[in-house]
């Protein structure tokens, strides 16, 4: 049977990247999407829906993120979804939370958007591997 886990999403940072580095010395960096979602009902009435992501990014992808990145700047995402489960230490209930990781990413918006070390630096393209080293 064919499977497919692909997940394309665009949307606003809810809070500055967390960047943190496992015991091996791979950059994990953690950040939300807030995806809104517009529309008129039957009454002619505009209504809005918001839903909030999780994303992680490995390496140096999340490096360039939590670099050029900070809340309530834009973002396209291209990824995976998983599954997280743990057992709460206080309460021995089972948790989980779906997240995406990220395997690709398109900074949007301007360089006036970003952060200030990165001003007046090249636009950056769809970013994967190598050209990471474009920064915007």
């Amino acid at each position: 049977m064919p499977n497919l886990n692909k997940v394309l999403i665009m949307g606003n940072l809810t809070r500055d990247p967390e960047i943190r580095v496992t015991p091996k010395g791979t950059s994990i960096c953690q950040f939300a999407l807030a995806v809104n979602r517009e529309w008129k009902s039957e009454s002619g009435e505009k209504q809005t829906e918001v839903v909030y992501i999780d994303v992680e990014a490995w390496g140096k992808q999340g490096e360039t993120i939590a670099k050029y990145l900070t809340k309530g700047r834009p973002l396209y995402v291209e990824g995976r979804l998983k599954l997280d489960q743990w057992e709460d230490k206080n309460t021995k209930e089972k948790r989980s939370r779906m997240k995406v990781v990220l395997e690709q990413f398109q900074f949007l918006g301007g360089p006036q958007d970003a952060k200030p070390a990165a001003q007046g630096a090249a636009p950056a393209t769809a970013t994967q591997g190598s050209d990471l080293d474009v920064p915007y």
